[in-house]
C-alpha cells in the first residue's frame, strides 16, 4: 500500500538512540576492560576476543542484514537489530564468566549489522533533498560523534556505577527507540517473485571475514610471515576472487558489484574506507605519548577531547555546506582537514610541551575534517544507491568504515612497534602516522577522481533521480506484502 508518510523529528530521534546503543556496548566496552577482568575473572586473552567479537560479526553480516532490510522491511530490520541489542546487554549484565560475555558480544554484532544499514535506508525512504541531508547530519551525530560521547560516558557510568550499568542504559536507549520509531510505516524495495536469500554467497563471505578479521587482529602475535598467517591471507584472496566470480552470475547475490559502476557511490565508499584508515593515528598518537612522552592513559585521553567536541561540532555545518555546494568540495576539504591534523601528531622531533600542544591541535582537526566530511560523504553514498536496494548500499559503505579502521590500525601498529623494537620510539611513532597520512591522500584522491561536481545540489536532486531509473520504494503498513 502507498503513502505519502514522510519523516518526522521523532524517526530521527529514534533512530539517533537506535544508533548510540551501538557505541554504548562497542566504544565503552573497550575503556572498562580492567573492571571487567577483575569482576568476572577471566583472562585478558579471553576478554580481548570477546570484545573484538562485536566488530567481526557487525563486519560479516552488515551487507546481508542490509540487503535483508530492503527484501522484509527496514523498520522490521531495525526493531529486530534493537531488539538482538536488548538480549545482548541482558547477557552482559548477568553475565558471571565467559560463556554470557561471549554470548552477548557476539549477540550485539549481529544488532549492529541489523541497526546501521536499515536506519540509513529508513532516512532515504521518508526523507528528501535537504530534509534528508538534516537526517543524515543526526545519524552521523549518532555514529560518528557517538564513539567518542560513549568513551566518556562509558568511563564515568563505570566509575561511579558500575560497568554493567553501561548496558542498562544501553537497554534504555534501545526500548526508547523502538518505542520513538513504532508508528513509521514499513519500507521495503518493491520487487518480483519470491525472495530468495544467498546461502552460498553468505557462506563464502564468513569464511573470507574470519580469514581477513584473524589476519588482521592477530597476525602481529601469530607472526606476518607465518605459515598460519600465510594460509589465513591465501584464504582471503582466493576467497575474495571466487566471491566475486560466483555473485556476478547471480541475479539475487548478497553484494550487488553494480553498486560500484555509479561512481559518485564508489567514491563515497572508497573515500569511506581509507578516512577510516587513519583511525590507526588514535592507537599510535595514544600509545607514544604514554611511552614516550611519560603521559599517562587519562592524560593521553585528555588531549583527544578536542576531537569529540570538533567531530559534534562540525557535522552540522558540513550538512549546510553540502546545501550551499554540494558534496564534492566539503569531502574534500573535510580529508585534507583530516590528513593535516593527522600528519601534525607525527612531529615527534619537538620538545613536549610544543608536541603536546601539537598533538592537542592535531586531534581537533582531525574530528573537524571528519565532522565537515561525515554528512557529504553519507547522503552522497545514499541518494546515488538505487531506491530498492539501499539497505544493501548502506551496508557495503558501513562495512567499509569497519574494514578501514581494522587495516589501519593493524597495519599502523606493525609499523610502530616492528621499528620501535629497535627502542627508537619517536621514529616509530612518526614513521606509523605517515601510513595514516598516505592514507589520507589517497581518500582525498578517491573523492577528486569520482565524485562530480553536482553531486549533493539540489538543483540536480531531481535529475539525479531520474537519470538513475529508480526503482519506487514501497512503503506497507505491518503485516501487509
Amino acid at each position: 500500500m502507498e503513502t505519502n508518510y514522510k519523516g518526522t523529528d521523532k524517526l530521527i530521534t529514534g533512530i539517533v538512540f537506535g544508533v548510540i546503543t551501538f557505541w554504548l556496548f562497542a566504544q565503552a566496552m573497550v575503556n572498562v576492560v580492567p573492571a571487567v577482568q577483575s569482576d568476572l575473572g577471566i583472562s585478558h586473552g579471553t576478554l580481548n576476543i570477546a570484545i573484538s567479537l562485536s566488530a567481526l560479526f557487525s563486519g560479516m553480516f552488515i551487507v546481508a542484514a542490509g540487503g535483508l532490510a530492503d527484501k522484509i522491511g527496514r523498520r522490521k530490520m531495525t526493531y529486530i537489530g534493537l531488539t538482538l541489542s536488548v538480549v545482548g546487554s541482558l547477557c552482559l549484565v548477568f553475565a558471571h564468566g565467559s560463556v554470557l560475555l561471549i554470548i552477548g558480544r557476539v549477540v550485539q554484532g549481529l544488532s549492529a549489522a541489523c541497526i546501521m544499514p536499515a536506519t540509513i535506508a529508513l532516512m532515504k525512504a521518508y526523507f528528501d533533498g535537504k530534509d534528508r541531508q538534516r537526517a543524515l547530519s543526526y545519524w552521523s551525530i549518532g555514529s560518528w560523534g557517538g564513539s567518542g560521547v560513549c568513551s566518556l560516558a562509558g568511563g564515568a557510568i563505570a566509575t561511579y556505577m558500575g560497568w554493567r550499568w553501561i548496558f542498562i542504559f544501553s537497554i534504555a536507549f534501545a526500548l526508547l527507540a523502538m518505542w520513538l520509531i513504532k508508528d513509521t510505516p514499513e519500507s521495503k524495495a518493491e520487487g518480483t517473485g519470491a525472495f530468495k536469500f544467498d546461502y552460498s554467497g553468505l557462506v563464502i563471505f564468513i569464511v573470507i571475514m574470519i580469514a581477513l578479521n584473524v589476519f588482521i587482529t592477530f597476525g602481529a602475535v601469530l607472526g606476518w610471515t607465518s605459515s598460519i598467517s600465510i594460509i589465513l591471507a591465501v584464504i582471503a584472496i582466493i576467497g575474495a576472487f571466487i566471491f566475486f566470480k560466483v555473485e556476478k552470475k547471480k541475479s539475487m547475490a548478497l553484494v550487488d558489484f553494480s553498486l560500484f559502476k555509479n561512481k559518485p557511490y564508489a567514491g563515497a565508499t572508497y573515500s569511506n574506507f581509507l578516512l577510516n584508515a587513519v583511525a590507526g593515528t588514535l592507537v599510535v598518537a595514544n600509545t607514544y605519548v604514554q611511552v614516550g612522552r611519560g603521559f599517562t592513559a587519562f592524560q593521553s585521553g585528555m588531549l583527544s577531547i578536542g576531537y569529540l567536541v570538533a567531530v559534534l561540532a562540525m557535522i552540522r555545518v558540513g550538512e549546510k555546506i553540502l546545501q550551499k555546494v554540494g558534496a564534492k568540495l566539503p569531502m574534500i576539504w573535510g580529508a585534507i582537514i583530516t590528513t593535516v591534523g593527522v600528519a601534525a601528531m607525527g612531529l615527534t622531533f619537538l620538545p613536549d610541551f610544543a608536541y603536546t600542544v601539537t598533538v592537542f591541535i592535531g586531534f581537533a582537526l582531525f574530528g573537524l575534517g571528519l565532522g565537515i566530511y561525515a554528512t557529504p560523504s553519507t547522503d552522497t553514498s545514499v541518494s546515488n544507491s538505487p531506491s530498492n536496494k539501499v539497505g544493501e548500499a548502506a551496508g557495503i559503505y558501513k562495512m567499509a568504515s569497519s574494514l578501514g579502521s581494522a587495516f589501519g590500525v593493524a597495519i599502523s601498529a606493525t609499523v610502530y612497534s616492528s621499528i620501535a623494537a629497535s627502542g627508537n620510539v619517536a621514529t616509530a611513532a612518526s614513521a606509523g602516522i605517515i601510513v595514516n597520512v598516505i592514507f589520507g591522500v589517497l581518500s582525498i584522491l578517491s573523492i577528486v577522481i569520482m565524485v562530480p561536481k553536482s553531486a549533493g545540489k539540489p538543483s540536480n536532486d531531481s535529475s539525479t533521480k531520474t537519470k538513475s531509473k529508480r526503482i519506487p520504494i514501497r512503503s506497507v503498513t505491518e503485516g501487509r506484502s
